[in-house]
């Protein structure tokens, strides 16, 4: 019976360590598992934010898109009304130059009637 009894307390002191061992590493793997957790939750919560940045950079994309779309819209109808100055700048500058073409007819002309004018006179006196 001693003998039988020692080898039940080897047996048990055997499954004892065992169950020592097991719980340690139990133990760590529930460590290992909560390190596990909350990398995973940060790494969520990382993903999460990066998903925000993400919303938050195609909505300031849109508006940029939104403003840039304007400004083109607008930069078309200041071509459009330069354009149409252009055209009026350049009908002006052409009266302008028949007038000028047409005032050096006339200035032409005067000298022409004034030399006559003068020849008149001229013999007018000496007659």
């Amino acid at each position: 019976l001693q003998k039988e009894l020692l080898k039940y307390k080897q047996e048990a002191r055997n499954l004892q360590g065992i169950k020592d061992a097991l719980q340690q590493r139990l133990i760590q793997q529930d460590a290992s598992v909560l390190q596990l957790k909350q990398e995973l939750l940060r790494a969520n919560m990382d993903k999460e934010e990066l998903h925000n940045q993400n919303v938050d950079l195609q909505r300031k994309v849109e508006e940029r898109n939104h403003l840039l779309a304007e400004y083109k819209k607008e930069l078309g109808q200041k071509d459009r009304h330069l354009q149409q100055h252009q055209t009026k700048l350049d009908e002006i500058l052409r009266q302008l130059s028949e007038a000028s073409y047409q005032q050096e007819g006339l200035e032409r002309e005067l000298e022409h009637k004034e030399a006559l004018l003068a020849h008149c006179m001229k013999r007018e006196a000496e007659e």
